[in-house]
C-alpha cells in the first residue's frame, strides 16, 4: 500500500517525528492519488500498530515509540 509505505518510512526515517501531525486525508489522497478509503485505511494500520494516535477534530498525530503512548490501546480503551 503505497500511502502505508510512504508514511512509515517518513516516521521511520525521522521526517515526521514524535507528535509530528501527519497529512490529512484530502492531502494523502491528493499527494498519493489515491480514494479516500485507501488513506483511512493506511492510517487505521497505523494506529494499530501504534505508531500514530488520532485526536477526533484536530488530527492525526506521530507517537513518541518510546513513551507510554506507545504502549497503550490504539482505541483509546483502558
Amino acid at each position: 500500500m503505497r500511502v502505508l509505505d510512504a508514511l512509515t518510512a517518513d516516521i521511520k526515517s525521522g521526517k515526521l517525528g514524535p507528535g509530528d501531525r501527519i497529512p490529512s486525508e484530502s492531502e494523502l489522497c491528493g499527494r498519493h492519488k489515491v480514494a479516500r478509503e485507501t488513506a483511512r485505511r493506511a492510517v487505521r494500520v497505523l494506529r494499530e500498530r501504534n505508531m500514530v494516535r488520532t485526536e477526533w477534530g484536530r488530527g492525526t498525530f506521530v507517537v513518541d515509540p518510546t513513551g507510554p503512548e506507545a504502549e497503550s490501546d490504539p482505541q483509546g480503551g483502558a
